[in-house]
């Protein structure tokens, strides 16, 4: 088992919250790590996707009532959502009954969907995590550009071959094309959406344009909208906002758009290793989109991310807002003597932030003049960790 970042904060949150949601992709260890968690205490684990799971909760109430004095697991929870209404009615009685935490850990391969059931009937009951794929600081000795090739699913990253890795990411897409996604909204053809999928791990890192993604797909803007949305509750797509500040510029208003994991960029467009990777036009994004999940996988849940671009050619990929208004301005440059643009200087001329950064795949960390300092990927995640809250 690879460690989880996530894991002391996914122990914190049961020990102050009678029932946490750890969200995240299929794939991405959420069962693995709540079992690790569990080793620990008196628990219950139950997959709803599985038949005789789904029967002993029949009658939800008297089942769970009788485990009271347990950490109840729940996997794939959106399977079953008439049970919130009854955690709720649980959670109070333990209540009363002098228990107020670590009652249940909810696993869920969606965002909104979970949320939306949740959020109706355990307000105030319930914190939430989002886990993600593999990152930097959880694959040790796995050098970070197999991480980048591959992706962060661990079945993908730990494959005996990067043939291998291919194989088993083409299988994870059709997967979710063919039974996942169904699940969570109306039937959607399985070749319209990995088409659609696949326009966008193109147009990786690129200005959303929906008008122009519905054209070449032949549907209209509001299907389109509403693939997009589908894709990222999934937690399989990013957009990041822009920096909305009125700071007196004409200021670009749509957001960037990722295809989160590196390693499903690559299995849509067919990129099977990384001699091809190189060679192939979307080297440059994948790379950007790689530095900003990882960046925002170590960063503290209070920090805000957005990047920044002007109709006059300043631009910042990545710009952290902390809590207390300080930004961290981060260019992103995939070589070993980055330079820094004209754009990036005029940006943070328009934004004077607290720090100014070149993330590059090198090894050391220097200065570029102009108060801006060149940091590894893996340097910066560090210092993003460290500065996770107790």
């Amino acid at each position: 088992m690879f460690p989880r970042h996530l894991q002391h904060r996914l122990i914190e949150e049961l020990e102050h919250s009678p029932a946490v949601a750890l969200l995240g992709p299929r794939q991405s260890g959420k069962t693995t790590l709540a079992l690790e968690i569990a080793k620990g205490r008196a628990s219950l684990y139950l997959d709803l996707e599985s038949e005789h799971d789904r029967a002993r909760l029949a009658v939800p109430e008297l089942y769970l009532s009788d485990h009271l004095d347990k950490l109840v697991i729940l996997d794939e929870v959106h399977r079953a959502p008439g049970l919130f209404p009854v955690l709720r009615g649980l959670i109070d009685q333990a209540r009363r009954e002098g228990r107020r935490a670590g009652q249940y850990l909810l696993l869920g391969s969606a965002s909104l969907d979970l949320l939306q059931q949740s959020g109706e009937t355990l307000a105030g009951r319930i914190a939430y995590l989002e886990l993600g794929p593999l990152n930097v600081l959880e694959t040790g000795a796995e050098p970070i550009d197999a991480l980048w090739l591959r992706g962060g699913f661990p079945d993908s990253l730990t494959a005996p071959s990067d043939a291998r890795s291919l194989r088993w990411r083409q299988n994870f897409i059709r997967t979710y094309l063919e039974r996942d996604i169904p699940q969570f909204g109306p039937r959607i053809a399985a070749e319209t959406l990995r088409r659609f999928w696949t326009m966008l791990a193109h147009h990786q890192s690129g200005l959303l344009n929906v008008a122009s993604l519905a054209r070449n797909l032949g549907v209209d803007v509001k299907t389109a909208q509403s693939y997009i949305d589908l894709l990222c509750d999934l937690l399989l797509v990013r957009r990041l906002p822009p920096w909305h500040a009125n700071i007196g510029k004409r200021l670009v208003k749509s957001p960037k758009v990722y295809v989160r994991d590196s390693g499903l960029v690559h299995a849509l467009l067919d990129i099977a290793d990384k001699e091809t990777l190189l060679s192939h036009p979307v080297v440059g994004a994948s790379w950007e989109g790689f530095v900003i999940e990882n960046l925002l996988a170590c960063a503290p849940s209070t920090v805000q991310a957005y990047f920044y671009r002007t109709s006059g050619g300043a631009e910042i990929d990545l710009l952290l807002a902390w809590p207390g208004g300080a930004l961290w301005a981060i260019e992103i440059k995939r070589s070993l003597a980055p330079k820094v643009e004209r754009g990036f200087h005029a940006a943070c001329d328009d934004l004077a932030p607290a720090r100014k950064l070149v993330v590059y795949p090198g090894q050391d960390s220097f200065p570029l003049g102009h108060e801006v300092h060149a940091v590894p990927l893996l340097a910066l995640c560090q210092e993003l960790a460290m500065k996770e809250p107790s």
